[in-house]
Order: structure tokens, then C-alpha cells, then sequence
């Protein structure tokens, strides 16, 4: 005789694992690169670095700005 659905057992989901908080360098290191990528970039544009405006400047500030960007990815 099949068991009706009132007497089926429910599924309940596993509980959810606690995740670790990120480290306090990893919140600084993003604020950091993200704030120099930015004033690389805007001093690149104003001409104040040595060597006129460049595009070596402005890979470096853009580098900074992702690696700034990948490091948020990792917080928790």
C-alpha cells in the first residue's frame, strides 16, 4: 500500500556553514590600490608625473584600480 503525503518526512536543507571574516589587511589593501590606481590615473592626466603623460602611467593606475576590484571580490 503506497504511503499517503501527510505521513511522507519533509526535506529540510543542511544548515549553512558560518564563513570566516576576511582578514583586516584584506579591506586595506583594496582601499589602498583603489585610491592609488585613482591617483595615478588623474595625475597621468594632469602631467605631473616624470616623463609627461604616458601610457605606462596609465596601465599602472588601471592595474591598480582591477587588482583593487579583485581583492573586493574576496571579501566576506
Amino acid at each position: 500500500m503506497p504511503v499517503s503525503k501527510s505521513k511522507r518526512s519533509r526535506y529540510t536543507p543542511p544548515a549553512p556553514k558560518k564563513q570566516a571574516k576576511s582578514p583586516l589587511w584584506l579591506p586595506a589593501a583594496m582601499f589602498a590600490m583603489l585610491a592609488c590606481g585613482l591617483l595615478v590615473v588623474i595625475v597621468n592626466y594632469t602631467d605631473v608625473l616624470p616623463g609627461g603623460a604616458s601610457n605606462a602611467y596609465l596601465f599602472l593606475g588601471l592595474v591598480l584600480v582591477t587588482g583593487g576590484f579583485g581583492l573586493a571580490t574576496q571579501l566576506r
